[in-house]
C-alpha cells in the first residue's frame, strides 16, 4: 500500500477487540491467572490472546513476564489509553443500541395531515411520551403529498396520511388506522339541525365552505359520487375558520370524524348517510423496504390504540 505522497504507507494492524479486552484485564490485574479467572477463560487462552496482539503490533512485548505475575512494558503502557478508548467507545455503542432496542432513547420524526392533529396525534403523543419519555420526538404538519415526499427522502420515519385527493399510496408500506365517516356542519338554527343524520344530496342546493374552489381532491368529492356538483361559496383552509363561517350562516361544510370532537357549540354536526365506501381512509405510511426503528414501531402501536378510540 502506498501513501498519497508516493511513499509506502505503514500498514494499520487489524486488532481484535477480544485481544484488547484481554490485554486490559491483564494490565489491571498484573496476572494472566487472575485475568483468566475474571474472564472465565483458561490461562493458556489468555496467554494466546496476548501473544496474538503482540504479533499484530509488530512483535512488541506488551508485558514483562515475571516469576510472579506480569508488568507492563513501555509499549504496553503506551497501548493502555488507546485500548481503554476503544473499550469505552464500544460500551457506549452497546448502551445506545440497547436504548434504541428498548425504546429508552433515540429519536422519532413523523408527520401528519392537519385534521389528524385535532385528536389522533395528541392522544398518540401523550401515550407515547408516558411510555417512552426519553425518545426525542419531532413532528411536521403537511398535506399527504408533501408528507409522502418527506418520507421518501428519509426526513420522516412515519407519516399519517389519508386517501383524500386520490394520492397514490401503493409505493409505501401502509398501516391502516381508521376509515372516517363524514359529517355536515350546519349553523345551530338550520332547518336540518335536529335531523341527526342526512343524505348528502339533501344539501345539493346549499352554499358550501371548502378548502378548495373545486370539489375534486377534497372531501367534497363525496358530493360528486352522490350525483351533484356542490356550489363552493367560500374557500377556507383552516377548520376553526370554517366553523366561524358556518356559525355565521354563510354555508355548510363537510367535517371528517377526526375533527368532529372539536366543533363549537353554535354549530351542529349531522352524520352523512353514505351507502358507499367511507369518505376516506387514514393510514400510517412508512417507506417500503426500510427497516422500522423500535421507536417508530412503538409509536405505531400508540397510533392504533388512539385511532380505536375515535368515534366514526
Amino acid at each position: 500500500m502506498r501513501s498519497t505522497h508516493g511513499k509506502p504507507a505503514r500498514e494499520v494492524p487489524d486488532l481484535s477487540t477480544a485481544w484488547l479486552r484481554v490485554f486490559l484485564e491483564v494490565a489491571r490485574s498484573g496476572s494472566f491467572t487472575v485475568a483468566a479467572r475474571t474472564l472465565g477463560w483458561t490461562q493458556s487462552a489468555v496467554s494466546r490472546q496476548v501473544a496474538s496482539l503482540e504479533a499484530a503490533l509488530g512483535g512488541a512485548a506488551l508485558f514483562d513476564r515475571l516469576p510472579r505475575g506480569v508488568r507492563l512494558t513501555e509499549a504496553g503502557r503506551a497501548l493502555v489509553p488507546h485500548a481503554e478508548a476503544v473499550a469505552e467507545s464500544l460500551l457506549g455503542a452497546a448502551r445506545e443500541l440497547t436504548a434504541l432496542r428498548e425504546v429508552a432513547g433515540g429519536r422519532l420524526r413523523f408527520g401528519a395531515f392537519p385534521t389528524a392533529d385535532a385528536a389522533l396525534v395528541p392522544h398518540t403523543l401523550a401515550a407515547f411520551r408516558a411510555r417512552h419519555p426519553h425518545v426525542r420526538v419531532s413532528r411536521e404538519e403537511g398535506l399527504t403529498p408533501s408528507l409522502l415526499d418527506r418520507l421518501a427522502t428519509g426526513h420522516l420515519e412515519l407519516a399519517i396520511v389519508s386517501t383524500t385527493g386520490g394520492v397514490p399510496l401503493e409505493a409505501y408500506e401502509l398501516h391502516h388506522l381508521l376509515d372516517e365517516s363524514l359529517y355536515v356542519a350546519v349553523p345551530a338554527g338550520h332547518p336540518l339541525a335536529g335531523a341527526g343524520e342526512v343524505p348528502l344530496d339533501r344539501l345539493a342546493d346549499a352554499d358550501w365552505i371548502s378548502g378548495g374552489p373545486r370539489p375534486e381532491g377534497t372531501l367534497l368529492a363525496a358530493a360528486l359520487r352522490r350525483g351533484f356538483r356542490p356550489r363552493v361559496a367560500h374557500v377556507v383552509a383552516e377548520w376553526t375558520a370554517k366553523q366561524g363561517y358556518v356559525a355565521a350562516g354563510l354555508g355548510v361544510a363537510l367535517v371528517p370524524a377526526l375533527a368532529a370532537g372539536s366543533v363549537r357549540p353554535d354549530v351542529v354536526l349531522l352524520r352523512v348517510l353514505d351507502e358507499g365506501a367511507p369518505a376516506r381512509a387514514v393510514y400510517a405510511a412508512t417507506a417500503r423496504g426500510r427497516s422500522l426503528a423500535p421507536a417508530a414501531r412503538a409509536f405505531l402501536t400508540a397510533l392504533r390504540e388512539a385511532a380505536a378510540r375515535i368515534p366514526g
